[in-house]
């Protein structure tokens, strides 16, 4: 009896605890599919394929399930399986694309998540997949390769910048992370810094003003970095690689479950680069040396009814210096060396929760501080910035009206050094908007939006926008998309050595804030051949009218600054055409052109904006080989000239920079299942913005302006010393000076 007792226990313990394997392959158009997801409902359990389309989900007790897959631009497949033995499944699946989508689910256009081919607002996405293709440190760097997008170097020194989209310069363009605006002013190049590839899920990139669902900044465009949900992100994973320059840079990546109701997902970005390189003989660095950390951490909470509660927060410390080739630290703020040091702590901390009310209404906050200790020379230059923000939406859909209404808080806290600013600057500004996307029949819809904001340095401010969008096919889609931006403007400047010596601040009238209006038309066109080939082809029209530019003033008076609106206006005309290209035979392209005509009219005399390109073109090519297990990336761009800032009518330097071009080619080995190796070369012109120009930093021989001479007016003497009458400057950039360089890296998944 006792031996029937224990053979009955241990069958039924290896029958209840029996675990399975399921693995195989997804493919489409007979082509592997990398980073499908493959998600098991019933066990909220799911990963990515790797680079060779193979996947593979352990630890399956004996039961039914529903195996879902799903990819961008693919339906979504289904298949039920039942596992009755402790062993290993093989489930392949062949994805059909959808001709409904386009792209995935966007949210940035409306603050709602949508099919991109169903928003009015178009929303462009640019997945890890496509970042992979060029691989870099950062996302500042990462977004070179976007059409209309152009990261911008200010300072050939410290390396800091930009992002200008569409000609309109950096303090325009908002950068936010999960849709929090952690990213703004003083920190813009830090925050687009660290962030680890390994979290990033996509970006989403809308051009022309945002103001009416995101406030203040989003008067250019918009840029929605989206972290990757714990639940669909790999156990863990790295991506590490170093370039001929001994830049170093490690992703790591991993998740894990805490409780029964908790899942937690950890990167961390660590970069180095210690190696000073003059190869343009001016005796400064050509790329400024770096040791940056930034760790990431995000939870998301199962709720009860599947309500959304997510929780993340990032610490990033940086040390970045660059300089004259014999400077250290030692040589910090002092006049013998001239360097310039910064050193940058940031802390950002983001929410999302969903009330627990049959109403489908969220709760959001982010919060972010930024000190920076940095000297530029000896100026030293010390900042502290705050940013709290608070928002609650509501979406409601009543019969043909989808709803979304709202209201947010947003406190900046912003205090330096310099005469700029005398005491704390602290601004408040109140939010509410009201969104309406009406259906006015099947193929018609337009989406209106408003915004009231109160700043307590502005007043009040309204920021209207109205879109349209018909769908004459379901592979055609046009759209009009008109509204208007503004930004709220802090009395101080990121020109930090020019705030040297004793002056006061004088605002000579009531400041308005800056605006901007904007009228945009879309057309998005999907093509589908017999063979297989799809072409996808996008392009816009836009005219933008931007005026109020608050300017200060450091020329009229050298004992004062001064603050006003400026008397003129700014305005661009332009279109920009992308297109998707997928083959059958392994070829796969993303290209894309703007033509831009930008005009500057200041006290009625037009000029053309400093640092603004008329035409651009960027392009993505990859060809993939099965049997070799190879893909090649080849990745490039190309600028038209720019005008560049001279600093007398006697600079020798050109005024207009030539026709340049970044390109890059990489090789990806992809036969081992958790492993990909890849190499390749940046910059394989070997282009650096010294080869057309006699130098790029003004007076590198005399960084203090030792024998510099002035007349009683201020203005720069010609002497013997000085012929071309110009002092220290490194702000002549418009191109990087990294000139050809190799790279090697791999890949490790473990789902």
């Amino acid at each position: 009896m006792l031996k029937i007792f224990v053979y009955t226990t241990l069958i039924f313990s290896l029958f209840t605890f029996s675990q399975n394997t399921l693995k195989g392959k997804v493919t489409a158009n007979n082509e592997v599919l990398a980073f499908a997801t493959v998600y098991i409902k019933e066990l909220k359990k799911g990963v990515e394929t790797d680079g060779s389309g193979q996947y593979e989900i352990t630890n399956i007790p004996n039961e039914t399930y529903t195996i879902t897959v799903s990819f961008i631009g693919f339906k979504t497949e289904k298949k039920k399986i039942t596992f009755s033995d402790n062993g290993e499944t093989i489930l392949n699946f062949n994805l059909i694309e959808d001709s409904n989508v386009l792209d995935d689910v966007v949210v940035s256009g409306t603050l709602k998540p949508v099919s991109r081919m169903e928003t009015p607002v178009p929303v462009e996405v640019y997945t890890t997949a496509f970042l992979k293709k060029n691989p870099t440190s950062n996302i500042f760097e990462a977004l070179q390769n976007v059409n209309g997008v152009r990261p911008q170097l200010n300072c050939n020194i410290c390396n800091t910048g930009d992002i200008h989209i569409n000609g309109l310069e950096g303090p325009y363009t908002m950068v936010t992370i999960d849709g929090m605006p952690i990213v703004s002013a003083l920190s813009t190049v830090y925050g687009l810094s660290g962030i680890p590839n390994s979290l990033i899920d996509r970006i989403e990139v809308v051009k022309g003003p945002a103001s009416s669902l995101y406030g203040s900044e989003a008067v250019g465009g918009l840029i929605n970095i989206i972290t990757k949900k714990p639940l669909n992100a790999p156990l863990f994973s790295a991506d590490i690689f170093s370039t001929s320059w001994l830049e170093n840079n490690v992703d790591l990546g991993w998740k894990s479950t805490v409780g029964k109701k908790a899942t937690t997902l950890v990167g961390i970005n660590y970069y180095s680069y210690n190696q000073p390189i003059d190869n343009n003989n001016d005796n400064f660095t050509d790329v400024t040396l770096q040791e940056r950390i930034s760790i990431f951490n995000k939870w998301n909470f199962e709720r009860k009814n599947n309500k959304e509660f997510s929780i993340a927060g990032r610490l990033f410390y940086e040390d970045r210096w660059g300089g004259e080739m014999q400077w250290n630290k030692s040589n910090r703020g002092d006049s013998e060396v001239y360097g310039e040091s910064i050193y940058t702590k940031r802390m950002e901390l983001l929410s999302k929760y969903q009330l627990p009310t049959t109403e489908n209404m969220y709760l959001s906050f982010s919060m972010t501080a930024h000190d920076q200790n940095s000297v530029y020379g000896n100026t030293i230059y010390l900042a502290n910035q705050k940013i709290v923000f608070g928002q609650y939406t509501w979406d409601k859909k009543l019969e043909n009206h989808n709803l979304l209404l709202g209201t947010a808080l947003r406190y900046q806290y912003y205090n330096d050094n310099t005469t700029a600013t005398t005491t704390a600057e602290q601004t408040k500004l109140y939010s509410v908007f009201l969104q309406d996307e009406i259906k006015l029949a099947e193929k018609h819809h337009i989406l209106l939006g408003t915004r009231y904001d109160y700043n307590n340095n502005h007043g009040n401010i309204f920021t209207p926008r109205i879109a349209y969008k018909w769908n004459p096919s379901e592979n055609d889609v046009f759209r009009i998309n008109a509204g208007t931006g503004f930004r709220i403007v802090n009395l101080f400047t990121e020109e930090h050595a020019a705030l040297t010596g004793s002056r006061d601040v004088v605002i000579t009238e009531d400041l308005k804030p800056e605006t901007s209006y904007n009228i945009n038309f879309n057309y998005l066109k999907k093509i589908r051949f017999e063979n297989g080939t799809f072409l996808g082809f996008e392009t816009s029209a836009w005219y933008t009218y931007f005026n109020n530019q608050i300017i200060p003033d450091y020329d009229t008076n050298p004992n004062q600054i001064i603050y006003s609106n400026l008397n003129g206006y700014a305005q661009t005309l332009g279109i920009s055409g992308n297109i998707d290209l997928v083959t059958p035979f392994g070829i796969k392209a993303i290209l894309g052109f703007t033509i831009m005509e930008p005009k500057n009219v200041k006290n009625g005399v037009s000029t053309t904006p400093i640092l603004t390109e008329k035409y651009s073109a960027n392009w993505a090519i990859t060809y993939d080989i099965p049997k070799w297990f190879l893909s090649i990336d080849y990745t490039g761009n190309l600028y038209g000239p720019m005008r560049l800032p001279l600093l007398s009518d006697l600079d020798p330097r050109p005024e207009y920079s030539p026709i340049w071009s970044l390109q890059n080619i990489q090789f990806t080995y992809k036969k081992f299942r958790s492993f990909e190796l890849y190499g390749g070369v940046k910059n394989i012109l070997n282009w650096t913005p010294n080869k057309s120009t006699p130098f790029l930093i003004a007076r590198a021989n005399d960084p203090f302006d030792e024998d510099v001479t002035y007349d009683t007016n201020g203005n720069v003497l010609a002497t013997p010393t000085n012929p071309y009458a110009l002092t220290f400057d490194p702000s002549y950039v418009y191109a990087p000076n990294q000139g050809i360089r190799g790279f090697l890296g791999i890949r490790y998944t473990i789902y």
